[in-house]
């Protein structure tokens, strides 16, 4: 199979924050068939949904892989469980880690395991801010750039960007 470049967000908060992420990019960097080729800044935000919980910590990751949607999905959700995070949860609820696959080169899926382009990325700034740090793809639904979507996004919360950096 072909590399694709996909775009992972990944956001904690839940103990060592900057930790959580950290090792979610290692874990990424160490999966077969795959190389991360970028890595936004980190951003503090306020909770999504259930706003009596800690400020979330949120990145987004560039990766090249030769892996299909659903198998990058499950890596995901394994490296998940790896961190912590269990296999049942309350939506918006407080965790280890998230890993969220945001685009997967130019293509459209929607099935009971996979939405891609990520459903609500495009009204989320922890997203797109992130992810503007490393790339300005197109989103193939809405065919604009994620900076043209930034600039209508009705999101009113204002990530902060921190001074730490992840590695590679």
């Amino acid at each position: 199979m072909e590399s694709v470049i996909a775009y992972i967000g990944i956001g904690s908060n839940v103990g060592d924050r900057f930790a959580y992420l950290q090792e979610a990019v290692d874990h990424l960097s160490q999966l077969t068939g795959t190389r991360v080729t970028g890595v936004s800044r980190v951003y503090m935000t306020e909770p999504f949904g259930d706003p009596d919980q800690e400020r979330y910590f949120n990145a987004v990751v560039a990766v090249e892989t030769v892996l299909d949607p659903a198998a990058l999905r499950a890596r995901c959700k394994s490296i998940e469980h790896d961190l912590g995070r269990p296999g049942q949860y309350q939506r918006w609820s407080p965790r280890t880690i998230d890993l969220d696959i945001l685009l997967y080169g130019d293509l459209c899926i929607e099935n009971e395991l996979l939405v891609i382009p990520h459903a609500g990325m495009h009204h989320r700034k922890f997203v797109l801010v992130p992810l503007l740090d490393i790339g300005n793809p197109e989103h193939p639904r809405l065919l604009r750039t994620i900076a043209e979507i930034l600039e209508n996004c009705d999101d009113p919360s204002v990530p902060i960007r921190l001074v730490e950096r992840l590695s590679l």
